[in-house]
């Protein structure tokens, strides 16, 4: 195989495309906002955390910033134009609960609303953050866990082909096919 080299602009061209997740988070009177973000993962059981990435210009980083609380909502297929909508306009100057139709739902144990389009709902509290280059990464003490029923499995765990997830890379959007 030819290999080619990339301007470390591009360097994430060389990774695989990331899970999408709709992080929701509210300003000081409880206003809510979403944002979608590919920068999500899974960092400990023990306490259980999580950590998002999210660019100080973004509207939610200065909400998740004061607040200290967010909520990652995992997407399904059915919503990606909707998810599509939440990464390209801002909070700012839209509220994206009415402009795409999505459904908010009161959280257990936090003050940003659950997604009811979405599968998953993780609620969290911001235990840390640090600044990495143009990002801040919020790491979150997960809460509450929330999941809907019917993408679970006999063994009682998520069927990720009932789920239907959705990938991105360069703001395209991909599901998962049946092998």
């Amino acid at each position: 195989m030819v290999k080619v080299e990339l301007s470390l602009r591009d360097f994430l061209q060389a990774s695989p495309p990331s899970v999408v997740v709709l992080a929701t988070c509210v300003d000081a009177s409880g206003k809510p906002n979403i944002i979608t973000l590919g920068m999500f993962m899974p960092i400990s059981f023990d306490p259980p955390l999580v950590c998002i990435g999210v660019s100080p210009k973004r509207y939610s980083h200065k909400l998740i910033e004061e607040t200290g609380e967010f909520v990652i909502n995992v997407p399904t297929e059915g919503i990606i134009e909707e998810t599509h909508f939440c990464g390209t306009k801002s909070g700012r100057e839209y509220d994206k609960f009415k402009e795409t139709g999505l459904t908010p739902r009161p959280a257990s144990k936090v003050k940003p609303p659950l997604i009811e389009e979405c599968y998953a709902h993780l609620e969290c509290r911001v235990v840390q953050r640090y600044t990495c280059g143009d990002h801040t990464l919020f790491v979150g003490e997960v809460v509450a866990a929330h999941i809907n029923k019917d993408v679970l499995g006999e063994d009682g765990k998520v069927d990720i082909l009932k789920a239907k997830p959705i990938f991105q890379r360069n703001h395209i959007y991909y599901g998962l096919k049946r092998p």
